[in-house]
């Protein structure tokens, strides 16, 4: 129940759809019972005429009072006088009032679950923000664990699961209750003998209910985590469906998807049999309580020992039969909360992990880049594996620093210490004299842009992926970040030039294309710092110069940190750093190093033939 406690709290304030639920549905009880009520005085005219119109003190309206027996009294005066005019009338009268509770009935019904739903898609509003919002701010190092696609999973399918369970809960909490209340206060009123064998009976039935709904809790996980691994596998194959091919593992894929899809399926079958049980189970000891009552009843009518007459046994058997829907609906509101809890347990997982990078409470404000920055003994690790070993590195503002060395020796992870992608592990990563730790995170990424190897552009047109973040951009300086990086030409031979739609990571441009759009949109935020991370490397070599010729556009009066296997793209850096086992072994210009002839960067050299 801690679980839903929690959850609940995203559609606060309560008070908005609980009153109101709980006022309609009240009303709603009321005008049900009511209806069935009036089958007693209905059956009485049309069966035993002596039993309404024979009764004198009828004849007269009794005085007021707040009572069950005023109101009924009154009711049964009401039938008498239009009885006493014309029979006729006195039926029309009470089909009249017998429609009336009904189409009552159902309208506060409607407007009782049109309250529920508000406070159901504000929850599912709320929640899903959250979870987005937390994601958004895990450090990047959560997402080399966890498949995308059992993330999308508890976005979507967990959060519906929530939605339902807490509609669930709310209805066993407010609706449920008052609606059987309601009916068995009318119960007691016809038969307290007959109600009271009831309540006897009807426990019964749900010990074996109960034992049913024990497992739904652990199958619904169950379901859920393959889902997660269903939208994974379709996520890759669509994103590798040229290599897919390329290598003839299509069938490879589509057995492995099938059997993933075979284990969804058996689950979802085995929850679906025991979820459906439980008001299968209800049903039948539902008739078995009803059969029980006409027994025991229809005993003491016939007996007529207690003042029990045909008609309040007919309309306590009908009231009885509404007693079952609520009852039903308790035992299915149980199964989807035993569904919903595991979906919420999934959820809570996501919303409970610790935000590992936050803003320091003393954090200042970057409002601009003077001097350097200073790697001071940096270590660096994931888990047990060390990465970076005691790294110190001083990057002047203005310079160009290239990072070079073997896959694997730290160099993207030096640029992602910088924006605070990652926490050094041991060290002192500082920007004019000040820790990256006390820096605001916002403003000190504010002053960096980015240009990597994997190009990340968005479903939308090519003026809102060049100016990303900033909605209200100038239309003018969008342009000119395009111009600067070679990008507006061939923007402008496009469909609708600016406006058009790039489709998903851009897949209607070329590489080149694609690669000079996210230079632009570096150009457009018009960095301090500028972190290029083999951002020619896939590149063919016509694309690569008019690529590079943009970088070099993009690096003038900037300060760069260059990450490239290309040693051809960094021959004109201020300082080239060589990394080898995460801890740098050689430093200086291109020149400088080539009169090193057994250093690591001169044998780089001769194997790529740069002189």
């Amino acid at each position: 129940m801690k679980v839903y406690l929690r959850l609940l709290k995203y559609a606060k304030p309560f008070r908005k759809f609980i009153v109101p639920f709980v006022t309609f549905t009240i009303l709603g009880v009321f005008f049900s019972v009511f209806q069935f009520a009036l089958i007693i005085p209905l059956l009485n005219f049309l069966f035993d005429p002596n039993s309404v119109a024979g009764h004198e003190k009828y004849i007269q309206a009794p005085d007021f009072q707040l009572s069950a027996a005023y109101f009924k009294d009154y009711f049964y005066h009401l039938v008498y006088s239009f009885k006493s005019t014309n029979p006729k009338n006195a039926l029309y009268f009470l089909a009249a009032m017998i429609v009336l509770a009904v189409i009552l009935t159902n309208l506060f019904r409607y407007l009782a679950q049109r309250s529920m739903i508000n406070a159901r898609t504000l929850l599912v509003k709320r929640l899903r923000e959250a979870l987005f919002s937390k994601i958004n701010h895990l450090h990047l190092g959560y997402f080399t664990k966890e498949h995308k696609g059992d993330l999308i999973s508890r976005l979507n399918h967990d959060v519906y699961g929530v939605e339902g369970a807490a509609a669930s809960s709310l209805e066993v909490i407010f609706k449920e209750p008052y609606v059987m209340l309601g009916y068995f206060i009318a119960l007691f009123a016809i038969s307290p003998e007959l109600t009271l064998f009831t309540l006897f009976v009807i426990p019964l039935s749900a010990v074996s209910i109960a034992a049913v709904t024990k497992r739904l809790k652990k199958e619904a996980s169950e379901v859920q985590a393959s889902a997660g691994r269903l939208l994974t596998m379709i996520d890759e194959t669509l994103l590798g469906m040229r290599i897919i091919r390329s290598f003839n593992a299509t069938d490879f894929l589509i057995n492995r998807f099938s059997e993933e899809n075979d284990f969804y399926r058996k689950a979802s079958l085995s929850n679906f049999k025991r979820r459906e049980l439980a008001p299968a189970f209800s049903e039948a000891s539902g008739v078995f309580v009803v059969a029980c009552i006409i027994i025991y009843g229809g005993s003491l009518v016939l007996e007529g020992t207690n003042g029990l007459q045909a008609s309040s046994f007919i309309a306590f058997i009908a009231i009885f039969s509404q007693v079952l829907r609520p009852a039903k609906a308790i035992v299915t509101a149980l199964s989807t909360i035993q569904i919903g809890q595991a979906s919420g347990e999934r959820i809570l997982e996501i919303l409970d992990k610790p935000v590992e990078i936050e803003d320091a409470p003393d954090a200042v404000e970057m409002k601009s880049f003077e001097a350097q920055i200073e790697f001071v003994n940096v270590s660096f690790g994931y888990s047990d594996r060390p990465v970076l070993k005691n790294v110190s590195l001083r990057i002047p503002k203005g310079k160009i620093i290239a990072l070079v060395g073997p896959s694997g020796v730290g160099k993207s992870t030096i640029a992602d210490l910088i924006p605070r992608f990652y926490e050094a592990t041991a060290g002192d990563i500082l920007i004019d004299g000040i820790n990256v730790n006390k820096i605001k995170m916002e403003s000190l990424r504010s002053n960096m842009s980015f240009v990597t190897q994997e190009i990340i552009l968005f479903n939308d047109t090519i003026f809102n992926n060049i100016a990303l973040g900033y909605p209200d951009a100038d239309r003018e300086k969008v342009i000119e970040a395009a111009k600067v990086a070679n990008a507006h030409e061939f923007i402008m031979q496009t469909e609708n030039g600016y406006d058009t739609i790039i489709g998903d990571r851009g897949i209607r441009l070329s590489g080149g294309q694609r690669q000079r759009l996210s230079i632009a949109r570096a150009v457009f935020k018009d960095p301090a710092i500028l972190i290029l991370d083999e951002a020619t490397s896939a590149l063919d070599t016509e694309s690569e110069k008019s690529v590079q010729l943009a970088l070099n556009n993009l690096m003038k009066g900037r300060t760069t940190l260059v990450i490239a296997h290309r040693l051809s793209t960094i021959k004109e850096a201020d300082e080239i750093v060589v990394l080898q086992n995460g801890e740098i072994i050689e430093q200086g210009n291109h020149y400088e190093l080539l009169d090193q002839p057994t250093g690591v960067y001169h044998k780089l050299t001769e194997l790529q033939k740069i002189a």
